[in-house]
């Protein structure tokens, strides 16, 4: 399981655009590196993330190697009803990862 930092506001406007914030600690590996026996280091990226805002879809990213390590995703949704904000993702390696967090719309 990754670690991740998720930043919404905990509050909003309706019809307002609400910002969000995600850093993912991953190593985001190529598949391109050898390690100090010269192996190759298997490709793992950040295959797949999905934003779910009160369970419909805002933001989805289809992530490959050139996405640096620890990758950081900025986008904005339009706030309607208070709800809950989640991100869901899933590595090559077949990890998954998920973070959430709530956020009152007046």
């Amino acid at each position: 399981m990754t670690v991740a930092r998720l930043l919404v506001p905990a509050q909003a406007k309706r019809g307002e655009f609400v910002e969000v914030r995600i850093a993912i600690q991953h190593p985001m590996e190529t598949g391109f590196r050898m390690d100090n026996n010269g192996r190759v280091i298997p490709k793992n990226t950040i295959s797949n993330l999905v934003c779910r805002y009160n369970g419909a879809e805002v933001f989805r990213a289809e992530m490959g190697s050139g996405i640096a390590a620890n990758p950081y995703l900025q986008f904005y949704f339009v706030a309607q009803d208070s709800g809950k904000v989640e991100l869901d993702w899933v590595d090559d390696a077949g990890a998954k990862g998920s973070a959430s967090a709530a956020i009152v719309v007046t």
